[in-house]
């Protein structure tokens, strides 16, 4: 995987309202619906480019481009007002990694979020661009049980590629849309403490998170950064380890006591019917999906998602969400609208 080098547009001077003040927020707004199969503005407009038309007495009226941004903004706002200044940790990665238009995508949601008051932390992997390089070096890449083998070559090209490469490359995308990104790794200011998997054997230096430090995140969202994590570890001793990003991202909403998880697939989300994309589970709880696992409904790289995500809301997250990051604003249309973009966890 190569990261794109895409063309942004600066988001926060250019959002089509005015500057919000602390008190155009109700501290309590109304309860927020559950998940609801009626497409909103917002999610029509991702759906369709097609003005939609509103009726005016007896005659339909075309709306103006203006006037449908102003009603998605007008939808938007009890959502802003639910999450405003609340921690979403999100996990990067797939297809919205791979597509310059998906990663495009990603970015500005990412900016506009922070811009209206939320607070994205951004975490990812690189599978595919690190594929890149072990293969220009001659090494083939390992998996064993879906993890990558990672002996002493593999793991100094996964800090490489992730840490100085991919990390950075992100941080320089976020920074030209407008917002501020800060670039870390599990490693600074010992965000994340690694340990051995207990299949190191097979595995090398593939590790689990044994404990995190959240203290450096919690200045940079305050002064209203977006921070980008590249999911390499350390050990006490120094020792570096190749941390799952999936794992990563739910260890750091749970250590935050984020208000969402949401990982970015290349998936719809969890499927009633692993063989029908129309059984879009839209919202489960706890026991619901640990009961779809044990029917076998969940299977495959579906698990370790699954259990992350069960994992963060014993922890203390209040909803984890499996989003379908192939559809273009897949995070507006999950956090902005009651609609979502895939399957929804609750605790």
């Amino acid at each position: 995987m190569v990261v794109a080098q895409t063309t942004t547009t600066p988001l926060c001077g250019r959002l089509p309202f005015r500057s919000l003040h602390k008190d155009d927020f109700n501290p309590n707004p109304s309860f927020l619906p559950a998940r609801s199969t009626r497409p909103s503005s917002l999610a029509a407009a991702a759906a369709s480019a097609s003005i939609s038309t509103v009726p005016a007495s007896s005659l339909p009226v075309v709306q103006s481009p203006a006037q449908a941004r102003v009603d998605i903004l007008s939808e938007s706002l009890p959502f802003i007002q639910r999450f405003r200044g609340k921690t979403i940790v999100v996990k990067y990665g797939g297809a919205a990694m791979k597509s310059a238009t998906l990663q495009s995508s990603v970015i500005n949601d990412l900016v506009l979020l922070s811009c209206v008051g939320l607070r994205p932390v951004l975490v990812h992997g690189g599978g595919p661009e690190i594929n890149s390089w072990l293969l220009r070096l001659g090494h083939e890449p390992q998996f064993h049980n879906g993890l990558r083998v990672t002996d002493a070559l593999t793991m100094e090209v996964v800090e490489m590629v992730l840490v100085g490469k991919v990390n950075k490359s992100l941080v320089s995308l976020i920074n030209s849309a407008g917002g501020t990104a800060v670039g870390l790794c599990g490693k600074d200011a010992r965000l994340l403490t690694a340990r051995p998997t207990p299949d190191a054997a097979a595995l090398g230096f593939v590790g689990e998170v044994a404990r995190v430090d959240p203290g450096i995140l919690r200045p940079v969202l305050a002064d209203g950064h977006i921070p980008v994590i590249a999911s390499v570890a350390a050990d006490e001793n120094g020792q570096s380890y190749n941390v799952n990003a999936d794992t990563a991202a739910g260890e750091i909403a749970a250590a935050m006591g984020a208000e969402k998880l949401i990982l970015l697939t290349d998936v719809a989300g969890i499927l009633e019917d692993r063989n029908d994309p129309n059984s879009l589970v839209k919202e489960i709880d706890i026991s619901g999906i640990r009961k779809m696992v044990m029917e076998k409904k969940v299977a495959g790289g579906m698990i370790p998602k699954v259990n992350c995500c069960v994992r963060s809301l014993a922890q203390g997250v209040r909803t984890a969400s499996i989003i379908d990051g192939r559809v273009p604003h897949s995070l507006l249309l999950e956090i902005l609208t009651d609609e979502g973009a895939g399957t929804m966890i609750t605790g």
